[in-house]
């Protein structure tokens, strides 16, 4: 039916398609891998992402009360500038 050089080229043909069947399972294997990490990197920034949130949060509330503290501070030095200019007049 073939011949021998015929049967030679599908053979050659059929191992080099096998060939490149394995390479393509490589490649299939490793791209679920990479889509596996690429997924937990997703977990990961967006676990970050939400502790940034919240370290910013915290800072502004931390902020605003310094802020508080030191508005008191102004007004009691204010009284107290107020309190030495009546005196001295």
């Amino acid at each position: 039916m073939y011949g021998c050089a015929g049967l030679d080229f599908v053979v050659a043909a059929r191992s080099e398609s096998e060939m490149l069947a394995q390479q393509l399972e490589a490649l299939s294997v490793r791209l679920e891998a990479l889509e596996s990490r690429l997924a937990d990197f997703d977990r990961v920034i967006s676990g970050l992402e939400g502790a940034a949130l919240t370290t910013a949060r915290s800072l502004q509330e931390i902020s605003s009360h310094w802020d508080s503290v030191y508005e008191a501070m102004r007004r009691i030095e204010d009284a107290d500038v107020g309190q030495f200019e009546s005196g001295q007049e």
